[in-house]
């Protein structure tokens, strides 16, 4: 009997001691680097760091004064170009009069029609730069592509916008994911859907999680891979960047459960 219990006490030790302990950091799944299209000077910025947003809510504004300046040059362009193609529309027909009479060659009355082309082709790219330029306002106000969580802030009003410059980071709260690392001796003991224990300890979670992903480390010489993993947050509030403790059983002990 005793020689039992010592080896049912050896064979637990042993199934445990296969059990991988790990330890990981919340992460977005979808986390996006909102950015302008426009150079100008930042008008207001709306949110902060921590700041919760929803989808299609301003986040800042760009002043319009360049874009300003843009469509007044369009719109004089477009002037010039009508007033010209009015002085060639009252030569042409008075030359195509005169032609009519034998008093102009047909060359110039062929001239005025070609300058007649010419103008109206114009006045059509003129009209295009136009709408190019209103185009750009709604690029003045920039919006969140969806809900989620300000995490990072880097411009202020007063600042000059740079197009592709980071200035604001988004982070989606309904894709969260737990990020570890596993050394690569270990990989032979887990798989892709493997359920896991996970535990954040700053809101006293405990919570079943999944492994959805094995990516290879970037850095070969660290023979570890990344683990992305899946997890039920209940009602909690869990924000990306807490910490997290992650117990893999070992593939016996899931079996033995079973």
């Amino acid at each position: 009997m005793i020689k039992t219990l010592v080896l049912i006490c050896i064979t637990s030790i042993y199934i445990f001691a296969n059990d991988i302990e790990l330890s990981g950091s919340v992460i977005s799944d979808n986390e996006k680097v909102i950015t302008s299209r426009n150079m100008g000077f930042i008008k207001n910025v709306y949110v902060n760091e921590g700041s919760f947003v929803k989808k299609g809510e301003l986040l800042y504004e760009i002043d319009s004064s360049n874009i300003d300046s843009l469509k007044q040059e369009a719109l004089l362009n477009i002037q010039i170009q009508e007033n010209k193609l009015a002085n060639i529309t009252v030569n042409y027909n008075r030359y195509k009069r005169l032609y009519k009479q034998d008093l102009v060659p047909k060359y110039d009355v062929e001239q005025l029609e070609l300058n007649l082309m010419n103008t109206k082709s114009m006045i059509l790219i003129a009209k295009a730069k136009l709408k190019e330029v209103k185009n750009q306002y709604n690029y003045l106000k920039i919006k969140a592509p969806n809900d989620g969580l300000i995490i990072k802030k880097s411009i202020k009003a007063g600042e000059m916008s740079i197009p592709g410059s980071q200035a604001l980071i988004l982070s989606d709260l309904s894709s969260l994911r737990i990020k570890t690392d596993i050394s690569e001796s270990n990989l032979s003991k887990i798989k892709i859907n493997q359920e896991l224990d996970v535990f954040i300890p700053s809101i006293n979670l405990s919570t079943k999680g999944r492994i959805k992903a094995i990516i290879p480390n970037v850095n070969t010489a660290s023979h570890s891979f990344t683990l992305k993993i899946s997890f039920d947050k209940k009602d909690s509030r869990v924000y990306p960047g807490m910490y997290s403790k992650l117990t893999i059983k070992s593939l016996q002990q899931v079996q033995n459960e079973k």
